[in-house]
This record gives C-alpha cells, structure tokens and sequence, in this order.
C-alpha cells in the first residue's frame, strides 16, 4: 500500500482522529498529515522537534527487543489528545486523537491495517 493512501485510510477508521502522518528515520514527515477540520495545536516550526524526538524514542525502544520483543505501538495520554506511535520498518507512524476515542480498541484497528 502507498504511504499517503496508508495515512488517509488510517484517518478514515475514526472520525476523532486529528493527524496520521508517517515520519522518516530523519524525523521528516514523508506522508499523511493533519485530517482535513483540525487545526494543529502546536506551532509549526514545533513540527520537526516532535517528529525528531518520536524517532529518537523508537530507536531507544528497540533497545529491548530482544528482551521483550518487538513494540507494536506505543500512547501517551496527554491533557489535550491522545499520541499512539506504530513503527513500521525504519519509519514512524505518527497518530493523534481526540481523547473521547476508545484508545482501547483503535490502536489494534491501526495494527490490523498496518499488517495488510
């Protein structure tokens, strides 16, 4: 699958998704984006501080890979939304939600279409 038709399928599983953009090993956004009526929350030259550090986290994780296997995803639950992370080979989905969503149910969503 294409990675802007990966992103636009993912924002299409959940109308409270905001963002679904895949980020590169350099912490560069190469797909996706923010969902057609949201507005970013942060400014954007903030951008490509957050991809950078999303990546950077990703890496740390695989540190214990071999310890406690691969990691399929990971969410923070912040004040304002909810940021899941899926690594897919080198790079990162990045997905952010309102927090109203089922986070118990939308990352294995994401998982499943991720695995086709």
């Amino acid at each position: 699958m294409d990675k802007d038709e990966l992103c636009n399928k993912i924002q299409e599983l959940e109308p409270m998704i905001r963002f679904a953009g895949l980020i590169n090993p350099n912490g560069r956004l190469i797909a996706g984006g923010m969902k057609h009526g949201f507005e970013s929350l942060e400014e954007e030259r903030d951008n490509e501080m957050l991809y950078m550090e999303l990546v950077l986290r990703a890496k740390m994780r695989k540190e214990f890979d071999k310890v406690f296997g691969p990691v399929k995803f990971a969410m923070s639950y912040r004040d304002k939304l909810i940021v899941m992370s899926f690594p897919i080979n080198d790079n990162v989905l990045l997905i952010s939600v309102e927090k109203e969503v089922d986070f118990s149910k939308l990352p294995f969503k994401v998982l499943e279409l991720i695995s086709h």
